[in-house]
């Protein structure tokens, strides 16, 4: 079953210069996502992935084309710092639930569990403000895990990470894989992810220029769609995930 279908989508935004030509953002992408797979969506800055994800989101509307997924995913922004509502990661996961209107003596419980299954357990009730980066990241999820989404979106979730953070973030994305959420990473680190992907893309310029086996990338131009080619210091695909 497709947890994401796009088909035929286009995103144009006017310029801020007046005489200028109409800035395309996204440029007739097509592309399907199985339900419970790991996508990894690469590409350069610039290259329309997080344009993509707010409109598979549902944060903002295509130019043209249409964009249908099974359920509403969550998201975890590159700056998870901000997606904290919270003052502790207990009460920043609560938000959620309570905003669901879920039966108040069911949040407790559904908290518990989300901080257990981020590895937050620990720091439940710490100034999420103290947080590192990666358990910023963590909470993030936590709090969409307590929703009950069953699509995440990860954009650019390794920037700013140090390397026990990429490993710690990675082994939660591999746990949330096997336990079948549908899951798109949206990065030009691929070296550190790629190995986990059942499918991997590459926008370059608004346009899909690769989608399929992460296996039969490795062998394409990658530098000229502005991705660095990881088999410059790996040899085999297994090897391109950072883990501990």
């Amino acid at each position: 079953m497709k947890a994401i279908e796009v088909k035929n989508l286009y995103k144009v935004f006017s310029s801020l210069v007046q005489g200028q030509a109409p800035v395309v953002a996204l440029d007739d992408v097509s592309l399907s996502i199985e339900e419970g797979s790991l996508t990894v969506i690469g590409g350069a800055n610039g290259s329309g992935k997080s344009v993509l994800m707010s409109i598979i989101a549902a944060l903002q509307k295509p130019s043209d084309g249409t964009c249908t997924s099974l359920s509403k995913p969550g998201l975890v922004f590159q700056d998870a710092a901000s997606q904290i509502l919270g003052d502790t990661p207990r009460d920043d996961i609560a938000v959620g639930p309570r905003n669901q209107k879920v039966n108040k003596k069911e949040i407790p419980l559904i908290v518990e569990k989300a901080l257990a299954q981020t590895n937050l357990s620990e720091k439940a009730d710490w100034p999420a403000l103290f947080l590192s980066g990666g358990e910023k990241r963590r909470l993030a999820v936590a709090s969409i895990l307590a929703m009950q989404k069953d699509i995440i979106i990860f954009d650019e979730p390794y920037a700013n990470l140090d390397y026990p953070g990429v490993c710690d973030l990675n082994a939660l994305i591999q746990k949330l894989h096997e336990n079948k959420k549908t899951i798109l990473l949206l990065t030009h680190e691929i070296e550190k992810c790629l190995g986990l992907a059942d499918q991997f893309v590459i926008l370059h310029k608004g346009k899909i220029v690769f989608d399929g086996k992460p296996q039969d990338a490795l062998n394409q131009p990658l530098e000229s769609w502005g991705i660095k080619n990881p088999l410059s210091s790996y040899k085999v695909l297994k090897d391109l995930v950072w883990q501990s």
